[in-house]
């Protein structure tokens, strides 16, 4: 392994440092305390001299073995960002342009017993802007992204992660350096390269086979014989086959029948079974050469992407079947958790990932604007239950598809699939986020006479290349061309749909920060929604680590700054307008922590009300619309610390979305709306069968803690893996039952309750804007902080009614059981899980309780 110390040099040599490798420049900068924090205050604009230089790494290394005894040797790269001249001992190698593939030179002639390895890189910025400079066929737009970014051009023309060039939430760091493994290779006769594992089911048999896939590399002249041996000891599955390598890249392909006696246990995704394993070892004994034992776990899953016609809609349904089962699919959307991937740990993915199965989610959407993520977030999602549809890096642009584009591409697809595909947790190859939408609602104002240009290269790209390739190296998943698309609707309209947010045909995206969000007819009644979102603020103690004083303000130059959608603060102050009164403190500082409290209750109650539209609405047909299949609201992390529409902001701190996730998204919900004056309630499933429940629905005025009036509705069934109507009166009625009750004095909070202490989340109803709300008094909270094992539990206090009660621990890392909830009883008990040590005595003095009735 060539990991560890490089020497780093600028284009000039006036700067020179010691670097670590994976790495980059930026992280190298701030580890040798040559910059300070990247992200802090107005950096990501101050640092963008880094980006424009030209930087070397370079190492030397002894050859740690007999070099003539080896037939081939390699300098291998995992990866590469981006443009880099790659030298061994003064001879030119090779170049890469690809951030995304891997890189294997053979110098096999050229190795000595010392040599000095050197890595020139390019900078990206004026890479893509040289490339789209000789492109002389046809413009590729977007040239920039817009101002309010701070980004570079042309992001485009090189096969980076799309959003290192800045995006609506993100920074501008175009990194350079070698970012993931470097390694010599060094062996006789064979060599594997990919090994892959893919199971089958077949129904006529009901017997499972596997796929295992292995790709080497032959230094032979001639086809090598052997025995391959696969063992499942648990169950009880041993084969045998004979094979022959071809020279070159060898191929071979096993068919591993499961032992039909043994019991498979499938994988599931995350609440609806087990994530179950097995241990298999496979053992290569060529003629020629050494033993291989290659150990794994593999995984039985089936995955079925269903659009078929729907009785009383036009159109055709969108949904997964997992194992024969349909799955409502429950989560967010994934973007890079660094603007240095270096620093993405294996312990940030797990806490990120965990946070996600914690908020009952079960599917994730790897986004096209980031990276095909590291083995171990892969490793985690297959460990944990989290689905992933997973994007190829191409967002919201259309690209070029001259032959060395296409050829550089076609590699990074066959190299992704290769090494991604045994994942059970990956349900879905989608090809590009937006990009079809892009063409048909024509973003870049394209003369109508050119499009068709633009259509051919999108088929050629999308359709010709990436989704060829993966048809022939993965015929056990789906694949789309696009997010949004109409699925086959689409594809029939050749890969190009008139109107791919279309509700009757797959996916959709939806934002709209004009309307009131709390009104749910706003929302599409679409198949699958696959984003939606509003923006929030991070949390004072986030933004608190990147600021100084003098930013703390609404409407400072650093909030300003830190805003890259257009119009992205004001559009928070007009949405929070809508339902409550805006904070006016004298004190600067209150004022903006108020507003940055708004906004996280704000985000969660919008986002709430459009996922429970969603849920609401699986399995009904209303005006030939319905069979909502999947709510992934955009977006699930953080990049940086900033204004986003994330639930889980940098470092992994829960924002109160993501507490309100956790009750949206439950396995079971009672969910109300309101229609024409009625107020309706569904029950909401996720479980496997038929439950009789009893609902249970409290009326409380603002001004008491006892309820007004209480109804209890038994033997209600809610029935399995459904959304049914199980509750409905007219709003008239109910507040005349309720004496005394208007809209504005009073508010409707239900569950549902079953034997065997089945309960889903106590959910609630406004019936008014709770800056109209009567009788709600200035409370009095307070907390007890006591230790119990490795948690903590919060006894918390009220004298009053309170909304929105927000428990802030700071910067001390871990998470509530439950944030941001209505608070309707004296005394509530929350357990705090920290993710590192701490204390009662830290618990106490860094908590920071607010409720509505704090914001003036």
């Amino acid at each position: 392994s060539l990991r560890g110390s490089w020497r780093l040099r600028s284009g000039n040599g006036s700067v020179s440092l010691r670097a670590e490798v994976p790495g980059c420049v930026h992280t190298a900068l701030l580890c040798r305390g040559l910059i300070q924090d990247p992200y802090y205050r107005f950096n990501d604009v101050m640092y963008r001299w880094i980006s424009l230089d030209n930087w070397t790494y370079s190492r030397t290394f002894r050859t740690p073995f007999d070099v003539r005894k080896w037939q081939k040797v390699n300098l291998v790269f995992e990866g590469v960002d981006t443009v880099a001249q790659i030298l061994l001992n003064n001879v030119t190698l090779g170049r890469t342009d690809n951030m995304f593939n891997r890189y294997s030179f053979d110098i096999t002639s050229m190795i000595q017993e010392v040599n000095f390895v050197e890595v020139r890189f390019l900078s990206a910025v004026s890479y893509a802007a040289e490339q789209s400079r000789c492109h002389k066929a046809h413009s590729i737009p977007p040239a920039c992204p817009p101002p309010v970014q701070k980004g570079e051009c042309h992001i485009n023309f090189i096969r980076k992660e799309q959003c290192s060039f800045s995006w609506d939430w993100g920074p501008s760091f175009p990194t350079q350096g070698i970012w993931k493994d470097v390694r010599i290779e060094a062996y006789n006769h064979y060599h594997l390269i990919y090994f892959s594992l893919t199971p089958f089911f077949v129904k006529s048999t009901q017997q499972w086979y596997l796929e295992v896939q292995s790709i080497f590399d032959v230094v032979s002249s001639k086809p090598i014989a052997g025995l391959v041996t696969v063992n499942i000891p648990k169950l009880q599955t041993q084969q045998t086959f004979s094979v022959k390598l071809q020279p070159g890249e060898g191929s071979i392909v096993l068919h591993v029948n499961i032992n039909k006696s043994s019991a498979v246990e499938a994988w599931w995704p995350n609440g609806h079974g087990r994530q179950t394993g097995y241990n298999m070892t496979t053992t290569f004994m060529m003629e020629a050469g050494y033993q291989i034992e290659k150990f794994s776990k593999v995984y039985f899953r089936t995955v079925e992407l269903v659009q078929e016609p729907i009785p009383g809609s036009p159109g055709l349904s969108f949904y997964f079947r997992i194992n024969g089962r349909p799955i409502f699919i429950k989560g967010s959307n994934w973007i890079p958790a660094d603007s240095f991937q270096d620093r993405v740990t294996y312990d940030t993915l797990r806490l990120l990932l965990k946070s996600a199965a914690d908020a009952n989610m079960n599917a994730l959407r790897v986004w096209g604007g980031g990276v095909y993520e590291q083995d171990e977030f892969y490793d985690i999602c297959d460990e944990i239950g989290i689905m992933i549809w997973q994007d190829f890096m191409f967002a919201c642009a259309l690209y070029p598809t001259d032959q060395n584009y296409l050829e550089s591409v076609r590699a990074e697809v066959s190299h992704q699939v290769r090494r991604l595909k045994s994942h059970p947790s990956i349900i879905l190859w989608s090809g590009n986020n937006e990009n079809e939408a892009a063409i048909a609602s024509n973003w870049f104002s394209i003369p109508y006479a050119d499009i068709g240009i633009y259509i051919k290269d999108y088929v050629t790209l999308y359709v010709k290349n990436i989704r060829e390739i993966v048809l022939s190296e993965d015929k056990s998943r789906p694949f789309v061309a696009s997010s949004p698309t109409n699925g086959l609707e689409s594809v029939k309209e050749g890969w190009l749909s008139r109107d791919p947010y279309d509700t009757h045909y797959g996916d959709t995206h939806f934002y709209d920060y004009n309307s009131d969000c709390w009104n749910w007819t706003v929302y599409p009644k679409t198949r699958f929604a696959s984003e939606y979102g509003f923006q929030s603020w991070p949390s004072f103690s986030t933004i608190e680590k990147v600021s100084s004083p003098e930013d703390w303000s609404y409407t400072s130059n650093f909030s300003l700054h830190r805003q890259h959608h257009e119009g992205g603060n004001i559009q928070m102050l007009q949405e929070i307008g809508r339902h409550f009164k805006l904070p006016q403190s004298p004190d600067p500082v209150k004022q903006f922590k108020d507003m940055i409290y708004l906004t996280q209750v704000m985000q969660a109650q919008c986002i709430k009300t459009e996922t429970e539209f969603y849920r609401f609405s699986q399995s009904e047909i209303i005006n030939g619309e319905g069979h909502t299949m999947g709510a992934l609201y955009w977006q699930l992390n953080d990049i940086w610390q900033a204004p986003s529409w994330a639930s889980l902001e940098y470092g992994g701190k829960w924002k109160l979305l993501h507490y309100f996730a956790q009750n949206f998204f439950a396995p079971l919900l009672p969910v109300a709306f309101e229609d024409k004056g009625m107020l309706h309630i569904y029950g909401v499933s996720d479980l496997h069968v038929d439950r009789k429940l009893i609902l249970r629905v409290i009326v409380h005025a603002w001004s008491s803690l006892e309820p007004v009036c209480t109804l209890a509705k038994e033997g209600v069934t809610v029935k399995a893996q459904s959304a049914v109507p199980i509750y409905k009166e007219s709003i008239g009625d109910l507040l005349e039952r309720c004496r005394n009750c208007t809209r504005k004095s009073c508010v409707i909070t239900f569950c549902l309750v079953g034997e065997d202490g089945l309960r889903s989340p106590t959910n609630h109803y406004f019936l008014s804007s709770l800056k109209d709300a009567v009788g709600l008094e200035k409370t009095h909270l307070s907390a007890s902080v006591s230790q119990q094992d490795d948690i903590y539990i919060f006894v918390l206090q009220t004298t009053a009614i309170a909304p929105f009660v927000s428990l802030d621990v700071g910067s001390i890392k871990g998470r509530f059981s439950d944030n941001g909830f209505l608070m309707t009883e004296k005394k509530k008990v929350v357990v705090f899980y920290p993710w590192e040590p701490t204390s009662v005595e830290e618990l106490e003095s860094s908590l920071i309780l607010t409720s509505l009735l704090d914001i003036v």
